[in-house]
């Protein structure tokens, strides 16, 4: 069973038809038709819901075959909502396979010297693991390391290059970075030409020690550079995903700046912007974007304070995890379904 410093969820129950559908990321009738052999389905799909029902053990299949495989994950503990739903998900997702052993270790003091002494201090008896990786030469350094001793590893979320990794989960966030520089300068009606009166915005970003956070900040400059010139950058800030320091770093940035136009938020803290914002009544004035779709954000966009947020899916950041590596350790082929960059509305935010 996994084993978390986070407090756990209830147990799941035996896995359902729409469990499957929910896995497989299809209807609860194309899922039917799937696993009642009748056609009109694309092989791709097929293949999904298949593995899917595998994985849940709502049919026998090569999942239940061969030795337990024991996996560790080692993420960052703080307010980060994401980071929690993507614990609860590879829990969840574990829970219901029972070929599976998975531990998953929170770091408090999440910095490169931390995560490489916890993946060297990983025992023998661990197979694969994945992390959220900090792109530093300790990190890598321990990555080859367990590579060396023949453990499998996948990143998440934000990738580090030059490593034996098995593969990244997590979306392009080069191109995050320019969807939401696109989306900020549309919305704030900016002049391509350069000639309108310059607008102020400014970056807020979780940690640049991510090497996903540097990317969706070139990102994002690069689209204001090349579309928007009459976008100002004039501000960078590290929160360390942290609400109140977002809010310290935001309530600054206000008073420095009262006509400041926009604000995309890199990582976390949304909420912390958003008491910022509050005081001065700006809430909705000042055009802010932002990531993942949590409680807080999903409550943001109804009230109008986050105009948009690019979301990653952790359900399928979890799940493509733990099948890269269930696979990879076993030596068996696999064809990844990694996870989509969607851009989300208040008029199109998703049941929960």
């Amino acid at each position: 069973m996994p084993q978390s410093s986070f407090p756990s969820p209830p147990g799941a129950a035996r896995p359902t038809l729409a469990d499957v559908a929910r896995e497989g990321g299809v209807s609860t009738a194309t899922a039917d038709r799937v696993l009642n052999g009748r056609p009109g389905v694309r092989e791709r799909t097929r293949e999904r819901v298949v593995e899917a029902a595998r994985r849940l053990g709502y049919i026998a299949g090569a999942e239940a075959a061969g030795p337990t495989v024991r996996l560790d994950f080692i993420l960052p503990v703080g307010t980060n909502s994401f980071v929690r739903m993507l614990h609860d998900q590879l829990r969840l997702q574990a829970d219901r396979r029972s070929a599976l052993e998975v531990r998953i270790t929170a770091l408090e003091d999440f910095n490169p010297e931390r995560l490489a002494e916890t993946l060297h201090a990983l025992g023998d008896d661990t197979d694969g693991v994945g992390l959220i990786a900090l792109d530093h030469p300790a990190v890598r350094e321990a990555v080859r390391d367990l590579a060396r001793r023949g453990i499998r590893v996948v990143t998440l979320v934000s990738d580090i290059l030059h490593v034996p990794r098995v593969a990244y989960v997590g979306i392009d966030n080069r191109q995050a970075g320019r969807l939401a520089g696109y989306v900020l300068g549309r919305l704030l009606g900016a002049d391509a030409s350069g000639r309108a009166p310059t607008k102020k915005v400014a970056l807020l970003a979780g940690s640049l020690s991510y090497r996903g956070h540097q990317e969706r900040e070139m990102g994002f400059r690069h689209v204001l550079a090349e579309e928007f010139p009459g976008l100002e950058i004039v501000g960078l800030a590290e929160m360390e995903d942290d609400r109140e320091r977002a809010y310290r770093e935001a309530r600054d940035l206000l008073e420095r700046h009262g006509d400041l136009a926009g604000i995309y938020n890199i990582g976390a803290g949304n909420a912390g912007l958003a008491q910022a914002l509050a005081e001065r009544a700006l809430q909705h004035r000042v055009v802010l974007i932002g990531h993942e779709l949590t409680d807080d954000t999903r409550r943001l966009l109804l009230d109008g304070t986050l105009d948009a947020v690019l979301d990653q899916n952790p359900r399928v950041e979890a799940r493509e995890a733990l099948d890269l590596l269930t696979n990879a350790v076993r030596g068996t082929r696999y064809e990844a379904h990694p996870p989509r960059l969607h851009l989300i509305l208040r008029e199109n935010i998703p049941e929960e």
